[in-house]
């Protein structure tokens, strides 16, 4: 599009723009209007298709949406009672934040804003059901308890609908969360009997036909994608390389303290010349300090803030994370708007999206990122305004000797940012998984529904939540088999008309407050030895006895696995020490291991790299080409070999239970799997004979998988649509098929003695 033709657009959708709403604009002192905001006035207006905005952070795709939305509103405000918009964010704290941007563009056409959370007064709730009407800003889980507990009002509430929102739709993907979305969207539009234009806005995605789809199952092609150009935008880039060195500290130097604190058994030097650096670059300004834990957000806010107290200047480090309260978590976010002192946040995935906390200086990220679209993401809360993004990614790697495992000697986790980095600035994002069930929300679902109305047919509720719903891959045998299921453990009965009502069981679920949120908080299994509790862990990994575990330091051979009670039995188990890197908790896509095997394959050295990031890489370099990975994918080691697939988690997940099933011990170690005793010739026979067979069933495999309940409401499914869903959510088995011919294939036989 030329210069005069991006001027006709924005000067031909302001015209259309509702007076009130022109002349907000004129107040703010915009000149023009930007070409997303120009090119999503249309079709908004227009008011027949659902419409995709994605663009960078503080990139204006509020306003892109509510400026049409709210002209449309203020053009033909409605008759009929109800809510006429309807938003939906992910967080409390966004609600909160749009509450206040909204409510000044919609007093501009006289259109009420409420909000809806757990944190607003039981009083203003009563209100809004009293005289429904404007805009509603509403959590799913919110939204879920309107259905619950005043299902028969919600035609009511909602007769007048003309708009749907969906703020950071990337969030809501692929998640549990995102199937309740889903299915409650399509219940609502159920309930007013009629189509409702959706309007969906996002940073980061990678698919936008993929992204289209989720909004709308099923009609996904005929929607509407706006894609805000954000090529200009500077970045400035650092990755900074460290070595762990375990300290011995004296009482009183920083870390020193409660276990899990750097100065403990776990702690390590490169903790703290990470914070060090971090003290150094980052006090006196306004920054955001990602971290992949709980625990590390709180060790590095520890050590930060004894830092500045020994330095004698006022803190401005503080964590924030989920599990500190409202308060303190506001504390923080309010020291992030007030422009009159600097603050470091150092925070999980908390601050990676919601609300507006203005331009921050960079951020800084602790280790390799979860994703790709998470990195993105974080990247954009910095380089507003026009200034450049700043990231700096800070990594630390053991040291190497003559007895380091060949995966621990590969620097796995700055190899993995290195290539998460190349994904970025290639602007590769994570696409959904496809083939998740999402069994776990339909059990949720099933009995929202039944809660909604009283009671339903067991027809009905398959043909409003399966048939052309978000649970369409459910067939109704079984669906027919969840239903007799849930009835045996008294989640459900049936009367004699055949009505679905809910049972003893499924009462206390629906009465629990806990019961409008789909998702699980992750589960802790509570790790034993001869009788003795050592911690708690999640495991989000395929587990069967005879497999290893790496905790506090050592490893250990499971003995058995309690699914019911999550408790695993352990022994210790002699030789090696445990891997420096294994994933970040997120499942890692097969792009990524793909990138990350070219960054060994390469001999550049990317710009961005400090000298002891580039002398870890080079050094990473050299053990990969001494152990042959370029030419062959099993490496022995001792009585062990490891097998190199280079391929993502799905398929490792696959391929520990394929050789589970052929009577071989295979473990998570690193980049590889350990495959204990036996050789590299006796593996690949064994690869050969299984590859001779004919492909396995997903699902037959998945009951070799003894934790597979990882979801909310799994343990309410049988065990064999609990192996039906793990196999579509977590396995791979043509990926795993094509990665373990080629591991065959490039099978060269290493020197038992060689290292």
């Amino acid at each position: 599009m030329t210069t005069s033709e991006h001027s006709g657009s924005e000067s031909s959708a302001f015209a259309l723009l509702y007076p009130g709403l022109q002349r907000w604009i004129w107040d703010h002192g915009w000149s023009e209007l930007r070409p997303a905001q120009a090119e999503a006035a249309f079709p908004i207006l227009a008011g027949d298709t659902d419409v995709i905005i994605s663009a960078a952070t503080a990139a204006g795709k509020t306003e892109a949406a509510f400026l049409p939305i709210l002209s449309a509103v203020g053009s033909q405000p409605s008759t009929a009672p109800g809510v006429e918009v309807l938003y939906l964010g992910p967080l409390k704290a966004l609600i909160n934040d749009q509450f206040e941007r909204l409510s000044t563009m919609a007093e501009r056409v006289e259109l009420p804003v409420h909000r809806w959370h757990g944190d607003v007064s039981g009083g203003h709730k009563s209100e809004i059901l009293r005289k429904p009407s404007g805009l509603l800003l509403i959590t799913p889980e919110s939204l879920e308890a309107l259905f619950v507990l005043r299902g028969s009002q919600v035609p009511t509430i909602f007769g007048a609908l003309r708009y749907v929102v969906v703020d950071e739709l990337h969030s809501f993907i692929g998640s549990e969360r995102g199937a309740q979305l889903q299915s409650l969207l399509h219940r609502l539009e159920l309930a007013i009997h009629r189509r409702v234009p959706r309007v969906a806005l996002s940073a980061t995605l990678g698919d936008m036909g993929a992204a289209a789809d989720f909004l709308r199952p099923g009609s996904g092609t005929r929607a509407r994608h706006i894609v805000a150009d954000d090529e200009g935008q500077a970045l400035k880039l650092q990755l900074r390389g460290y070595l762990k060195t375990e300290l011995e500290l004296a009482p009183g130097q920083p870390g020193v303290g409660a276990p899990g604190s750097p100065g403990s058994d776990d702690g390590a030097g490169d903790e703290l010349a990470i914070a060090a650096d971090l003290f150094d670059v980052l006090r006196g300004s306004d920054n955001l300090i990602f971290a992949n834990s709980r625990r590390l957000v709180e060790i590095y806010a520890d050590l930060l803030r004894r830092m500045a107290e020994e330095s004698g200047v006022p803190n401005e480090f503080f964590a924030h994370h989920g599990s500190l309260s409202k308060d303190l978590r506001e504390y923080v976010e309010q020291r992030l708007k007030d422009r009159t002192q600097p603050v470091n946040a150092v925070c999980t995935s908390t601050l990676e999206m919601g609300i507006d906390i203005g331009d921050v200086r960079s951020i800084a990220q602790i280790g390799a990122p979860p994703t790709v679209a998470a990195m993105r993401q974080r990247l954009g809360r910095s380089g507003r305004r026009g200034d450049a993004a700043v990231l700096r990614v800070y990594v630390s790697e053991d040291e190497v000797n003559s007895s380091t495992p060949p995966p621990d000697s590969l620097r796995a986790e700055l190899i993995q940012s290195i290539a998460m980095v190349n994904l970025l600035l290639e602007r590769w994002y994570e696409p959904p998984e496809p083939g998740d069930l999402h069994l776990s929300t339909l059990v949720q679902q099933l009995l929202s529904l039944i809660a909604q109305h009283g009671g339903v047919m067991a027809a009905d509720a398959h043909s409003v939540l399966c048939a052309p719903g978000p649970f369409s891959g459910i067939s109704s045998a079984q669906f027919a088999t969840l239903l007799r299921h849930l009835g045996t453990v008294d989640v459900l009965v049936q009367s004699v008309d055949g009505t679905l009502l809910l049972g003893r069981v499924g009462e206390r679920i629906v009465n629990h407050y806990s019961f409008y949120a789909a998702f699980a908080t992750p589960e802790e299994w509570r790790l034993v030895s001869a009788g003795q509790t050592l911690g708690t862990l999640p495991i989000d990994f395929p587990l069967t006895p005879g497999l290893f575990l790496i905790f506090a330091g050592r490893r250990w051979r499971v003995l058995t696995v309690d699914a019911g009670h999550k408790v695993i039995d352990l022994t210790p188990a002699p030789g090696g020490r445990p891997p420096r890197f294994i994933g970040t908790g997120s499942l890692v896509h097969d792009r990524v291991r793909e990138e990350l095997l070219a960054v060994y394959q390469t001999s550049s050295t990317p710009a961005y790299l400090d000298s002891r990031a580039a002398d870890l890489l080079t050094e990473a370099r050299q053990n990969f080409a001494r152990y042959r990975l370029n030419e062959r994918r099993l490496v022995q080691d001792g009585e062990d070999t490891y097998m190199f697939l280079w391929a993502g988690d799905r398929i490792v997940n696959t391929v520990t239970a394929l050789l589970g099933a052929a009577g071989l011990t295979a473990t998570r170690d690193g980049l590889a799997l350990s495959v204990a005793k036996i050789s590299p010739v006796e593996l690949s026979a064994h690869l050969m004979a299984m590859l001779a067979t004919p492909m396995p069933d997903a699902v037959e495999l998945s009951a070799l998988v003894r934790n597979k309940v990882t979801e909310k409401y799994d343990r309410f499914l049988p065990d064999e649509l609990l192996e039906v869903s793990y196999a579509a959510r977590s396995l791979d088995v043509p990926g795993a098929w094509k990665a373990l011919k080629r591991v065959v294939e490039s099978t060269v036989v290493a020197d038992p003695g060689e290292r």
